[in-house]
């Protein structure tokens, strides 16, 4: 059975950091590409990092690069976003998924409330 089960969301406030965990059985990272998605409300669902780059980056992804970055411990099969400076406009349900470097997303994590106050 196929679970992504993500951790680390919370309440922040502006300027402060969180790290958020996806710890994945059912596969191995090192087969399918995960990486980390976000919906805020009344918005649809955004690509926010993979943890295989592609030509196709989106424009929120190359913009994000520079405050997170995603990582993964293949010994723990667990992708990682750690996010720095955050801001009220990140505020979002953030999940993780794969496989996103084919954007064939089969798998889905329930996902983490992350909530930044200004």
């Amino acid at each position: 059975e196929v679970q992504l089960v993500e951790s680390g969301g919370g309440l922040v406030q502006t300027g402060e950091s969180l790290r958020l965990s996806c710890a994945v059985s059912g596969f191995s990272i090192a087969d399918y590409a995960t990486g980390w998605f976000r919906q805020a409300p009344g918005r649809g669902r955004e690509k926010v990092l993979c943890i295989q780059r592609s030509e196709g980056e989106t424009f929120l992804e190359r913009l994000l690069r520079g405050r997170f970055t995603i990582s993964s411990d293949s010994a723990k099969n667990t992708v990682y976003l750690q996010m720095n400076n955050l801001k009220p406009e990140d505020t979002a349900i953030y999940y993780c998924a794969a496989d996103c470097a084919t954007n064939v997303l089969a798998y889905w994590g329930q996902g983490t409330q992350v909530t930044v106050s200004s």
